[in-house]
């Protein structure tokens, strides 16, 4: 076993695994999962840059994260960090605060490689039995992109797409500095029109039509289930490895789309962070799903954070 350390900084949230790792035998014992939404990726869209109380929101789950890195004392640590600080101007900034207080450089990766870590993740467990069949694709639906794997035993094609929940929401759902509550139905046309033309890019170098399993990854999917499971709360063991039909992810997006801010509040499994951004995120995964004719989406709590905490293993 291998004590180690990950961090996945996203566009909207920042997560960390402390695990046992045994390569031998594909186990990963988890000593500490947790997540922090700082929303990085506030305003980067249209700027171009990090927004300083975005960083700071950031430093500050990153402080948490070293103690409890220390706590556990992990052998190695890896952080990784995708779609907001790749697009950043002020990227040079966010690297440097990490480094003071983790003692890490943040691997800034491409979507290439975002894409592998999560399939790495989502599907390691999986590979071991055949009741779900292949090729599997993987879609991780982050804040400000969302990457399409398909693959067997390993990766055989993949292609990252910005249409992430914040960045639509940003792009289609804000006007005059608020999210739309509900939006209207030309700002959901023409984000569905964004989507679609998204999913036209990511088909042209992945065929996800071929694909026979759909698996979906991250905090729009995984709270998408938590709603179709009516959960109290949010339940990590309830939601890995939960299918949701096609129908009920349409049913549940329409609602999303409609509802105000105070009724997706409301949700007991709703995290507060995604209450303004869950519905881009809703509609992202129904239009993939129906763009390859799914009839359901099979949930994993295990994704790109799984697949880097393996990398160091």
């Amino acid at each position: 076993m291998t004590r180690v350390a990950a961090v996945d900084c996203g566009t909207n949230s920042i997560r960390l695994l402390v695990a046992d790792a045994d390569p031998a035998t594909g186990e990963l014992v988890d000593l500490d999962r947790r997540m922090t939404i700082v929303r990085l990726g506030q305003g980067v869209d249209r700027t171009g840059r990090l927004a300083p109380e975005a960083l700071q929101r950031t430093f500050a789950a990153c402080r948490e994260y070293a103690g409890i890195i220390k706590e556990h004392g992990a052998e190695r640590l890896r952080f990784v960090a995708t779609s907001a600080s790749r697009d950043a101007e002020n990227r040079d900034e966010f690297v440097r605060g990490v480094l003071d207080i983790l003692g890490v450089e943040p691997e800034v990766i491409s979507g290439d490689q975002e894409a592998e870590f999560s399939f790495t993740g989502a599907t390691k467990e999986l590979a071991g039995g055949d009741h779900l069949p292949k090729p599997y694709l993987v879609v991780d639906i982050g804040g400000g992109s969302t990457e399409f794997v398909v693959g067997d035993d390993r990766v055989r094609a993949a292609r990252s797409v910005d249409i992430g929940c914040v960045r639509m929401t940003e792009r289609h759902l804000v006007r005059d500095g608020v999210v739309s509550d509900p939006p209207s139905e030309e700002q959901v046309a023409a984000m569905r029109a964004d989507i679609e033309a998204a999913l036209d890019l990511a088909e042209e170098t992945v065929p996800l039509r071929e694909a026979r399993t759909l698996v979906g990854l991250a905090g729009s999917v995984t709270t998408v289930s938590a709603i179709a499971q009516e959960l109290p709360e949010y339940d990590s063991a309830a939601i890995h490895h939960s299918r949701v039909s096609h129908d009920r992810v349409r049913e549940i997006t329409e609602w999303l789309l409609r509802s105000t801010h105070a009724e997706r509040a409301a949700v007991p499994s709703m995290h507060p962070g995604r209450v303004d951004v869950i519905a881009a995120g809703a509609l992202v995964l129904l239009s993939i799903m129906e763009r390859i004719g799914a009839e359901e989406v099979v949930v994993s709590e295990h994704d790109i954070l799984d697949g880097i905490a393996w990398s160091v293993a």
